[in-house]
């Protein structure tokens, strides 16, 4: 069962053809060797690029040895007005601190504790789209609206409708609309004193949405001293004490770890939610089973989320073939000899969930969508090896669990009330954005069961 076929792969582009169609067309940027070769080499005039597709080098890089091979401040330049200083972009020391404070709260004890939140995100939602059944309907505008939702009553205990999380749900849409997933000065060794290449709408947008959310910390901080304050991920996170230093994050700090996770929490869930519908769409015996299991949610606890094992698979199939986020950029510290390549220090590691999780010599049937996979031989062994679309090791993504409960039961909620069917002509062109979003949007139609 495989997905429309992407155009035909060119088998070379020279690196600004390659930067170009990027922006364009995900899939149409990528020659077709690359989703062979356990290596590629790319060259600027700045600098080298590595492209490691081979699962004992990226363990090298993300496992055994993550300090050689820090998060790359290159690609930071381009989210650095909105994030700040905040753990997605840190290194060294800092990074740290800020994840022995912030790992705690979203420990697997404590999901249980979220799962209530997320599922009124969820009856919310069904109940919004009451008034669309029968319609066409533009998935990614939803699928980010109830992502959002979730983040908010998980952080804040405030439904999305509370005016200051509305107002930062649009800036942040119109945010995620300017900003591409590259910004040149990942390509370009700008000196530290010259302006950042970011748009003025993209700079404007950042300082409101900071602004917003600076708002919503303070107010948390005041219930705080209080004792007035709701025992949610906020609260949790702003008591919480480092407890090698004593030290715990301020208001200031935590507007930077707050925008981190809407963008890592509402961005990457919405893009994959949208996928899975479509992909839902495109196969519908997989849909009527995982609607089926769904009835499991009648009467849901967080123990209903063990029925959801079609859900489930349905999607990590999708972060398998639309990784959110298509990659990642670490820089060598030191000099490497990696397979037949001299790597020298300051050259480019990329570590290509998009390519790793397509890989010809590893998957079965890599470009098949086919959430059965995870049952066999080779998609266990895969997932261990060749399947990261939280990263791995040291700096796998905090709220990788919290996304596992998340994505499958907001997936099953929706289909327990709803099938969704696909539109001629309306076929999605993934693009990279912030995370891998569709060109023109992803239109399905909208039926009530």
């Amino acid at each position: 069962m495989r997905p429309p076929k992407p155009q035909p792969r060119p088998d070379k582009v020279s690196l600004w053809r390659y930067l170009r169609l990027f922006r364009r067309d995900l899939l149409s940027a990528q020659p077709q060797r690359l989703y062979r070769a356990w290596m590629a080499e790319f060259r600027t005039p700045f600098f080298r690029s590595y492209m490691i597709n081979q699962p004992s080098l990226i363990d090298t890089v993300l496992k055994k040895r993550p300090e050689d091979f820090p998060k790359s401040s290159r690609i930071g330049e381009g989210l650095r007005p909105l994030l700040g200083n905040s753990v997605f972009l840190t290194n060294g020391e800092v990074w740290k601190r800020q994840r022995r404070i912030i790992d705690p709260a979203f420990e697997g004890g404590r999901l249980k504790d979220t799962f209530p939140a997320m599922l009124a995100a969820a009856r919310a939602c069904v109940d919004r789209l009451r008034s669309k059944a029968g319609q066409n309907v533009e998935i990614e505008e939803i699928t980010s609206h109830v992502a959002a939702d979730v983040i908010f009553r998980t952080l804040f205990s405030v439904p999305i409708e509370h005016e200051l999380a509305g107002e930062v749900f649009e800036k942040f849409r119109a945010y995620q609309r300017e900003q591409p997933l590259l910004n040149l000065a990942a390509f370009v060794p700008l000196p530290r004193w010259m302006p950042r290449l970011h748009s003025r709408r993209t700079r404007r947008n950042a300082r409101q949405i900071r602004a917003l959310i600076g708002r919503l910390t303070a107010e948390r901080a005041a219930q705080i001293a209080n004792g007035q304050a709701p025992d949610d991920l906020a609260t949790k996170i702003m008591t919480a004490v480092d407890p090698k230093t004593g030290y715990c994050l301020g208001t200031d700090e935590m507007v930077d770890q707050v925008a981190i996770f809407f963008l890592a929490g509402h961005e990457t869930s919405a893009s994959a939610l949208a996928w899975a519908l479509y992909l839902l769409a495109l196969f519908p015996e997989w849909q009527d089973r995982v609607a089926q299991e769904a009835l499991a949610l009648d009467h849901p606890n967080f123990s209903s989320m063990s029925k959801l094992r079609y859900s489930r698979d349905v999607f990590r199939e999708t972060l398998r073939l639309y990784p959110p986020v298509p990659m990642m950029v670490r820089e060598a510290t030191c000099p490497e000899h990696f397979r037949d390549r001299e790597i020298a220090p300051g050259s480019q590691i990329v570590i290509s969930p998009w390519h790793l999780h397509r890989q010809e010599r590893l998957w079965d049937r890599p470009d098949d969508f086919d959430p059965s996979r995870w049952g066999t031989e080779n998609g266990k062994a895969c997932q261990r090896d060749a399947f990261i679309p939280f990263s791995a090791g040291s700096r796998v993504c905090t709220g990788a669990g919290f996304a596992m409960v998340e994505g499958p039961l907001i997936l099953s909620m929706l289909l327990r009330h709803y099938r969704v069917e696909t539109i001629d002509d309306k076929t999605p062109v993934p693009v990279a954005h912030l995370t891998v979003r569709s060109r023109d949007g992803i239109w399905l139609r909208l039926v009530e069961r």
